[in-house]
């Protein structure tokens, strides 16, 4: 095998290509290798309907595809990346080529050194290459910690797998709100127009060096006594209309029950309850009120106003401590212990007044429970949800790809509220970097009828706050 005056090569570990199949593709113009004992645990690995068996499947058929019109001399030298239509639209840049282990690669590994059968294989190919080849860098790309801590033991050059990191630092993340300057009208307000709508809303259109940072369904305040709090509606060049927020603090505005604690609150409720938004991303510590919200938002919206005909709410099904087996009953009896959420800020709305009678309290519960469903999101692809409310929780477990699969669901007249906590990632290889909530705030940022918005106050006990903040 050449090295094709490639300065590195990058040896790809099986959990690399079943977290990401296109992962073939993103090393640009550097060379890529797949060691015998890959293709062995991708086989393995691809049975069943997981994410994972998924695409141990896809990644498969990439490496059928790359290699099928390839003779063994074209093997030996170097497959050329990308070959495929798919491939060229991941990235117009991939020139590298594709190597596999032709050979049996022989080197010896302390024998004190821990691990599986396929660790060490793997590790030692990375050694006898970098024997073979001192003027490459030879770099093992994994998504196992322990792999790579045992590689850089062993001194070989080890990496994460980066190319679906979203952000460098996930305090970059866009929040959804910005603090306006104390002399903001004085900047922004001299071509300022005001108006309102047969709604009775307030408008603004004001122009400034500040709107070209800001997105659509932006929350903008002023932190004086003013209470100055609008949503940026639309805005091109330097120009930005502003629709003033309306207040959910109020007893006589409550929804369901339920009014505002904070402003982030409110800025969040303003959205849930916006027919014209079709997207909402509620990002926030536990107790912040994300649940309760998108609840009490959906209920008004399905009981009172008609506009959807079902409240539809889904969650990652992913254990906090041991997984108690598997569970009897129906679709959503199977689901009822991952909806505790669910259940619990129901009883909390469907409550009522403290003066109802068991009989009426019940019957708003029944009526509750028809128009709100529990689904699995194993049984998501494919469908298509119509006039629906979808709540799903628990967001920051799911890859982008299931992120993707799951917000396609949507048809007309649906809105998707998504829902997490970026400290609770309970998928492995995943972080608060590479989440597929992360991957949908920041690609959605900009859509006109999408929202997001980071809580940051706690609101169900001190107890829970103190918790949250200190342990």
């Amino acid at each position: 095998m050449t090295n094709d005056n490639k300065n590195k090569l990058f040896i790809l570990d099986t959990n690399v290509l079943m977290h990401d199949p296109s992962s073939l593709f993103r090393f640009q113009e550097h060379g890529i290798f797949i060691p015998m004992i890959v293709l062995e645990e991708l086989d393995n690995s691809k049975k069943g309907f997981s994410e994972v068996a998924r695409n141990a499947r896809q990644a498969s058929r990439f490496l059928d595809e790359l290699i099928q019109h390839a003779d063994i001399e074209t093997i030996n030298e170097g497959i050329p990346l990308p070959q495929l239509q798919y491939a060229t639209r991941i990235d117009e840049k991939c020139t590298g080529r594709l190597f596999f282990q032709v050979k049996r690669m022989s080197y010896v590994l302390p024998e004190s050194l821990p691990g599986g059968v396929a660790d060490n294989a793997i590790l030692a190919t990375a050694l006898a290459l970098a024997d073979e080849m001192p003027e490459v860098l030879v770099t093992l790309v994994s998504k196992d910690i322990n792999m790579r801590i045992k590689a850089s033991v062993l001194g070989i050059h080890t990496e994460d797998y980066h190319s679906d990191q979203v952000l460098d630092d996930i305090n970059l993340l866009y929040s959804g709100m910005e603090e306006l300057p104390a002399d903001f009208w004085s900047t922004h307000g001299d071509k300022m127009n005001s108006w309102q709508d047969h709604r009775g809303h307030t408008f603004y259109k004001v122009t400034g060096p500040l709107v070209k940072n800001w997105h659509s369904n932006q929350f903008l305040y002023l932190p004086d006594d003013s209470a100055f709090e609008c949503i940026v509606r639309s805005h091109e060049g330097d120009t930005a209309t502003l629709e003033l927020a309306h207040d959910y603090r109020e007893a006589k505005h409550s929804v369901w029950g339920i009014q505002a604690r904070n402003r982030e609150q409110n800025f969040a409720l303003n959205v849930l309850l916006d027919p014209e938004i079709d997207f909402v991303s509620l990002l926030g510590q536990a107790g912040t009120g994300k649940t309760l919200l998108a609840l009490a938002a959906g209920l008004a919206q399905t009981m009172d106003d008609k506009l959807y005909r079902e409240i539809i709410m889904t969650r990652e099904t992913i254990p906090l401590g041991e997984d108690i087996g598997f569970l009897p009953g129906t679709e959503e009896e199977k689901m009822a212990p991952w909806m505790g959420a669910l259940l619990d800020n129901l009883e909390l709305l469907g409550g009522g007044s403290t003066d109802a009678g068991g009989w009426e309290k019940a019957a708003t519960n029944s009526l509750i429970s028809n128009r709100v469903k529990v689904r699995a999101l194993n049984f998501m692809r494919g469908r298509t949800f119509l006039n629906r409310y979808i709540i799903l929780d628990e967001a920051q477990n799911l890859t982008p790809k299931q992120m993707k699969t799951l917000i396609t669901r949507a048809g007309p007249q649906t809105k998707v509220i998504c829902l997490g906590n970026l400290g609770q990632i309970d998928t492995p290889y995943l972080t608060g970097t590479t989440s597929g909530l992360t991957y949908v705030i920041d690609h959605f940022k900009s859509y006109s009828f999408g929202a997001h918005l980071t809580l940051r106050r706690g609101e169900r006990s001190r107890l829970a706050d103190f918790a949250a903040e200190t342990l």
